[in-house]
């Protein structure tokens, strides 16, 4: 019952508003000034306006602000998705430009060769911890086979020591079973290299006659009849001498660089090798 009364009243109030604006209305141009209860008539109405007004506004500007911030916050993710994706886009871009220098430069390192080489990409290490090797993705079906040298553009890397259809196992020259038989470029004496770590080697059996010093650069001699002659193996870091004893201790500082090794270069050739047509210098 008092619920029904409320809203009569409020009828009422709306009524009583409708006919002062349409007594306002017809008032217009008639007659100059309002009168005593159309001037409070109007200052009620005008703040009920005012407020209304005011309250829309603000009810407008927030919305439209929460709005504007919502595809703000679109946007943002959409610039940061876009910006991770040209990321890694140039990444992959600066990734392709390295492996076509490195491919160059063992290209050209090629073109010394007489035989035919096969470039191949380093996919794995051996796992089992008990040889230094790799394993590169080439194999019996690409013409590789066992006792091949394998190269880099800086030089020695080792020998083909197992082959299946897809795939090869190289022996680094880093690894003790990874002899190479190799000369003093300047004074022509000999020895025999083996791995002493993943950068360094010792060349065996250099008598302590021999004309070998500190910063020589050590090729490979040729015979063995596994690596070419006159390829680059590495440089003589370090030579001592034991009065008891009548070889040298030699150690050498290899030229390819095993950790970084990701591209390679087989010779696809089984027989005793000639000498190499360019020398390093």
């Amino acid at each position: 019952m008092k619920h029904y009364r409320n809203r009569r009243n409020l009828w009422w109030w709306i009524f009583l508003i409708l006919l002062f604006t349409i007594s306002l209305s017809f008032s217009v141009g008639k007659r100059e000034g309002w009168s005593l209860l159309e001037r409070v008539f109007v200052e009620i109405i005008s703040s009920t306006q005012s407020i209304f007004s005011t309250t829309l506004n603000g009810i407008k500007g927030f919305w439209s602000e929460y709005f504007y911030l919502v595809n703000l916050s679109e946007e943002n993710k959409r610039l940061k998705k876009e910006i991770e994706s040209l990321k890694l886009e140039n990444s992959r871009y600066r990734e392709e430009i390295i492996e076509y220098r490195q491919l160059k430069k063992l290209l050209g390192f090629k073109k010394n060769i007489q035989y035919p080489g096969l470039v191949a990409m380093v996919i794995g290490r051996d796992p089992s911890g008990w040889f230094r090797s790799i394993i590169i993705d080439k194999g019996r079906k690409d013409g590789v086979r066992v006792n091949m040298p394998v190269l880099s553009s800086d030089g020695v890397v080792g020998r083909v020591v197992s082959v299946s259809r897809n795939y090869s196992q190289v022996l680094l020259i880093t690894d003790q079973n990874g002899a190479v038989d190799c000369l003093a470029q300047r004074s022509r004496h000999r020895g025999i290299l083996k791995g002493i770590s993943s950068n360094c080697g010792r060349l065996d059996y250099v008598h302590k006659t021999a004309d070998i010093k500190v910063g020589d650069i050590l090729i490979t001699s040729g015979l063995g009849g596994v690596f070419p002659k006159g390829i680059p193996v590495g440089r003589v870091i370090e030579v001592k001498e034991k009065p008891e004893e009548i070889f040298k201790y030699v150690k050498v500082k290899l030229f390819v660089d095993f950790t970084r090794l990701e591209q390679v270069l087989v010779i696809l050739k089984e027989e005793t090798f000639p000498v190499l047509q360019k020398k390093r210098g």
